[in-house]
């Protein structure tokens, strides 16, 4: 069957939604949307229901777009509270040829769990940082030969409530959540590559009413911090230097505005009448100062951060999220970081923004996940895939959303 994998990124300005099919390393997108967010502050679902009329429209233009309709995709999860640890386990091998089997694999992963969460957390992903074999540390152990298998792992747990409440909101829409994923994790793995899997770095995902800011080693998560700021302050600052509304606000910001005032221009400008029925006439260069006033501001905080997440030394900061799509960004980047720091581009076919890096990370995690256990999945049947693919006769049926298990297709419950 082939690998069709549907992600949604619950934000607090829009909610993103991607299907993409995987294609050996490379990701085909088949629908990349984005629908207003309603009921989500600071990343954490508080009004279900109108976070719920939300996904309904969401999900009714993806349907327009594939044919059938999304019956199971993965999901972020508020990560405000979320917590890390380090666990190890080992287990002996007690097949008669020693082989090491994906079966083995999950074993030990679960073993290395243990006691590591807190009362109150739930489980949200183990990830691997090395095995061994008979104490020799090897990268994939699948079918290698020893008598003891040991892992050391990164357990990532949030407290029940989140997990839960984003489940029934899905649930409610006819979704059954596969996985749930924090965004940095899904932010990194859109952006990583050969050398941030072997380094130390800082991943930025300025958001709309937050910035987080975590810390990966050698491609795992070990740290994050999240902080009331984002796009929604900068909103927020045009809206109230020129009394306009926000709608105005966010046109004026994609429009009009730089991150860096270096190429900003007096003779670009627009007219517009205000909420105070004032007729006004704004120019590139003095709306880029009040950005950029406001990104730096961020930017910097989000440095000073940096130094209380790790003692590490840092290689690479990669800066994401939605308010990098804001022009001339990687100046305002260089200008705060210098060289060392790079804002994030997303080169996948269909989904050229910063906008979907959560959603494509996370579909890139998953496939990863798979592959470690030797699992083939996908988020649609072989009827419907045929329809996706091949523009066959429209299926409609809603059937019955079960909220799964989370992890139940990597650990068998």
């Amino acid at each position: 069957m082939r690998e069709i994998i549907a992600a949604i990124d619950i934000g607090g300005e829009t909610i993103k939604l991607v299907v993409a099919e995987i294609l050996g390393e490379r990701l085909n997108i088949l629908c990349a949307l984005s629908e207003e967010s309603r009921g989500v502050k600071k990343g954490a679902i508080c009004e279900p229901d109108e976070t719920g009329y939300a996904l309904k429209k969401l999900l009714k233009k993806a349907e327009e777009m594939l044919g059938t309709k999304i019956s199971k995709a993965l999901v972020t999860v508020n990560e405000d509270s979320a917590d890390f640890k380090v666990g190890e386990g080992s287990i002996t091998i007690t097949s008669d040829d020693k082989e090491i089997s994906v079966g083995d694999i999950t074993r030990v992963l679960k073993q290395s769990v243990g006691d590591n969460i807190h009362k109150g957390n739930d489980l949200v992903t183990v990830v691997p940082i090395s095995f061994k074999v008979d104490g020799n540390k090897v990268g994939n152990p699948k079918e290698m030969k020893g008598s003891k298998l040991s892992v050391k792992s990164v357990i990532v747990s949030v407290p029940k409530r989140e997990i839960y409440t984003t489940a029934k909101c899905l649930e409610k829409v006819g979704i059954e959540v596969v996985d749930v994923i924090v965004p940095s994790i899904g932010t990194y793995w859109a952006h990583k590559n050969v050398s941030t899997d072997t380094e130390t770095g800082i991943v930025i995902d300025l958001g709309y009413d937050t910035t987080k800011i975590s810390v990966f080693n050698k491609g795992i998560i070990v740290n994050n911090l999240v902080i009331g700021v984002g796009g929604k302050n900068v909103d927020n600052d045009i809206s109230f230097i020129y009394k306009v509304t926000k709608e105005q606000a966010v046109e004026l910001k994609k429009k009009l505005a730089l991150a860096n005032k270096k190429n900003a221009r007096e003779s670009e400008k627009t007219t517009l009448v205000n909420t105070l029925g004032q007729k006004i006439t704004i120019n590139q260069k003095e709306i880029t100062e009040v950005v950029m006033s406001r990104l730096r501001e961020i930017l910097n905080m989000a440095k000073n951060e940096i130094n209380y997440l790790t003692k590490k030394e840092i290689s690479y900061i990669i800066i994401s999220g939605g308010l990098s799509e804001t022009r001339d960004f990687p100046l305002e980047v260089e200008s705060v970081f210098g060289t060392k720091a790079n804002a994030g581009k997303i080169m996948v076919v269909g989904a050229r923004s910063n906008e979907y890096a959560t959603a494509i990370g996370m579909i890139k995690f998953f496939d990863y996940k798979l592959k470690l256990r030797d699992r083939d999945f996908s988020t649609f049947t072989q009827d419907e895939i045929d329809i996706i693919c091949g523009g066959g006769e429209k299926r409609i049926n809603l059937g019955d959303s079960v909220l799964g298990k989370v992890f139940g297709i990597f650990f068998d419950n």
